[in-house]
């Protein structure tokens, strides 16, 4: 019963949630599989202690899908920026500068609900999609959006911890504070994004290994955050976290979808709740204590006027 009771007091804000893929209209790979039902994952997420989510997005479109998503609810809160594996339509939009324009238009005329510039950075492992001259060119146009909109930072860096380091500290002097999300560095990188006082995101993708799991435990208290990255990054079985987990919900295949079970293979912000308990035990802390100060880190970085 006190369990149940603690549980309830819990305040969880899932930082990076991607709640504008097709896969919450019930659309995998473009073909449809169930009905809809973003709304049913959202009533699951209010049930499961979750307070607020922030909707991430990749480019302008998703900027503003997010944002129009984001007005539909109270607790919903969004980004604006462009991902590094996106930076090449800044060159296809024909005008990079207006690009930038539109990004930083639609944050300043709708400073209620968006609350960070991001998701922007260095992805070295999907250079396909855009190769890395250009993402680090339009990484550091969008780090001028920091003094224009004084808004923080949702960063990512995938295999490109050197360079990312390097960008930002080129810029320092000009940078909010911020968080780089889904971390699965070693302690080495994230010694370097703690020195630059930047906070660091965990999701599933950051507790596969047990070297993953040792890189968590090095990450000071006051600069964790916790994250799904959903419908990406859930904690898999094959994960060294899976064996910490406590808390399932029942799931079925997208093929036999029901409406009060999540789908397999498709995260939730629900699960959130899982990566405290993985936290809890690997860094060997009370896990009430640990989401409490979580949530603090995070109201103080994206919500500090509600502080």
């Amino acid at each position: 019963m006190l369990r149940t009771t603690m549980a309830n007091l819990r305040k969880f804000i899932d930082i990076g949630a991607n709640l504008t893929d097709p896969m919450y209209q019930g659309v995998y790979n473009g073909s449809q599989k169930h009905e809809p039902d973003l709304h049913r994952v959202l009533e699951r997420s209010w049930s499961n202690n979750i307070s607020k989510i922030i909707i991430t997005a990749g480019n302008i479109e998703q900027s503003k899908k997010a944002l129009e998503l984001a007005k539909t609810d109270d607790r919903l809160f969004s980004t604006v920026g462009c991902h590094p594996t996106r930076c090449s339509e800044f060159e296809e939009s024909g005008d990079p500068e207006s690009y930038l324009k539109s990004l930083t238009d639609l944050a300043s005329e709708n400073k209620d609900k968006i609350v960070a510039i991001g998701e922007m950075g260095l992805d070295y492992d999907r250079l396909q999609f855009c190769p890395k001259d250009t993402q680090k060119k339009y990484f550091e146009m969008q780090l001028s959006m920091c003094s224009t909109l004084n808004l923080p930072m949702f960063l990512h860096c995938r295999n490109a911890s050197e360079d990312f380091v390097q960008i930002l500290r080129k810029h320092k002097g000009k940078l909010t504070n911020g968080v780089v999300h889904s971390f699965d560095g070693n302690p080495e990188d994230a010694n370097s994004i703690l020195q630059m006082g930047l906070s660091i995101g965990i999701n599933g993708c950051s507790l596969k290994t047990e070297d993953n799991l040792f890189a968590v435990t090095t990450i000071p208290l006051d600069r964790l955050m916790i994250e799904t990255d959903c419908p990406w990054c859930e904690v898999r079985p094959t994960h060294a976290a899976a064996q910490h987990i406590i808390t399932s919900f029942p799931s079925v295949k997208k093929e036999k979808w029901q409406p009060d079970h999540l789908v397999k293979g498709r995260n939730e912000p629900c699960n959130i709740v899982q990566i405290l308990e993985i936290l809890a035990r690997v860094r060997d802390e009370e896990e009430e204590y640990l989401c409490n100060q979580i949530y603090k880190n995070t109201m103080k970085l994206f919500f500090p006027h509600e502080l």
